[in-house]
């Protein structure tokens, strides 16, 4: 069985109880601003560049929020998913990866939960579970 790491970064505007989503045109879904790690490639650095290229936005990688589990296609692939809380660092939200990604948008919590059913207690609860990630150089 094939394994992939897939990242996302949950980039959110807690005040506004807003988060950045991206849709993804060839599943024709939204999701955080995410995608598999590379060869090479850290988790946190895939998580920057998967951001940098969905939505033209240079982010600093925070605490681990959530490890989920999956096999796709057939059981033929092992996925795990690790989603990274994201901070703004700079940058216009501009789409840098057209091939991809239809368009993006802040929606409120309430909204992001019902098109991304992808933890059990929604945004407020991938909030509430952080934990370090420590990069061992």
């Amino acid at each position: 069985m094939e394994r992939v790491d897939v990242v996302y970064s949950l980039i959110c505007d807690e005040e506004k109880e807003k988060i950045l989503m991206v849709k993804n045109s060839k599943r024709d879904d939204w999701s955080m601003p995410g995608g598999a790690v590379e060869k090479g490639e850290t988790l946190t650095l895939a998580a920057q560049r998967e951001a940098f290229e969905e939505t033209g936005l240079t982010v600093q990688i925070g605490d681990l929020l959530s490890v989920n589990e999956s096999t796709l296609e057939n059981m033929e692939v092992h996925a795990l998913f690790f989603t990274f809380k994201a901070e703004i660092r700079s940058g216009q939200i501009a789409i840098q990866d057209t091939d991809t990604i239809d368009e993006t948008a802040w929606m409120d919590w309430e909204t992001a939960d019902r098109l991304m059913p992808y933890h059990p207690r929604g945004i407020k609860g991938l909030l509430k579970s952080s934990i370090p990630y420590v990069l061992e150089q």
